[in-house]
């Protein structure tokens, strides 16, 4: 079954209908919320709100072991993460859509594996590539069907957070080879992989990164990009969905 991560901007989907609603407790603490299970298009699908209902997670607080399992427990087969990024590449405006093929994890202190010895036993899991192929060749043809520009292929730099990078974090983070800098992709991908869930994410830029752009990003401007960018993100979602099932 399709389960999605929303992020921020994206924690109320518009024309899900939601059949039950999971608790929160899980034997690795509190997930964010609830587990939705519910149904678009007549299409089963569950949903949950990285940040939870209502947006009161940071990034760094989050419980993304706790959400993975919850998922997981609730039949998610396959996992999009939405994440709202900045662009370091200059060519990706604020409003694109990007599903990156590859990630660096700049975070720190954040519990990132299931097979830590205590909870799981553990192992070595291979994560040479972190997002599904087959998964993210999907959302591009999902994008094809619903009529939506795509960029394919990225490198999403994951930061700590909450605070945005300077200029100077930019330039590193752009001579490593990241186009995009977001908060919330790791550890969920790599939770995703060790509970054999076929994960991808789909990026909306909300903003060009520290130092890229002539103007520095403003809330303002951001809101309104993710305002016009997560009806696109959802109708993208959709046609995914009527791939998948």
């Amino acid at each position: 079954m399709l389960a999605v991560i929303g992020g921020t901007g994206f924690g109320h989907w518009p024309g899900l209908e939601v059949l039950k609603r999971g608790g929160q407790e899980t034997p690795l603490g509190a997930a964010s919320c609830g587990v939705v299970q519910g149904r678009l298009g007549g299409r089963s699908i569950l949903f949950l709100a990285r940040h939870g209902q209502p947006h009161k997670m940071p990034p760094h607080r989050i419980n993304y072991r706790a959400n993975l399992w919850a998922l997981k427990q609730a039949g998610a087969t396959h996992v999009v993460g939405v994440n709202c990024v900045s662009g370091i590449d200059p060519t990706l405006a604020p409003g694109t859509l990007v599903v990156p093929d590859q990630l660096i994890d700049y975070t720190t202190g954040r519990e990132g594996s299931f097979f830590d010895g205590r909870f799981k036993p553990f192992q070595h899991v291979a994560f040479a590539w972190p997002y599904h192929r087959v998964w993210r060749e999907e959302l591009h043809s999902a994008a094809s069907d619903a009529g939506l520009a795509i960029q394919a292929g990225g490198v999403l730099g994951v930061v700590q957070g909450p605070r945005l990078e300077t200029a100077a974090e930019i330039r590193l983070m752009a001579r490593d080879g990241n186009t995009l800098v977001g908060m919330t992709g790791m550890p969920e991908a790599v939770l995703a992989r060790e509970l054999e869930m076929e994960y991808a994410s789909l990026c909306l830029v909300i903003s060009h990164a520290a130092g890229v752009g002539e103007e520095e990003p403003t809330r303002a401007g951001t809101e309104s990009v993710i305002e016009a960018g997560m009806p696109q993100v959802q109708r993208l979602l959709a046609a995914l969905l009527a791939r998948h099932v």
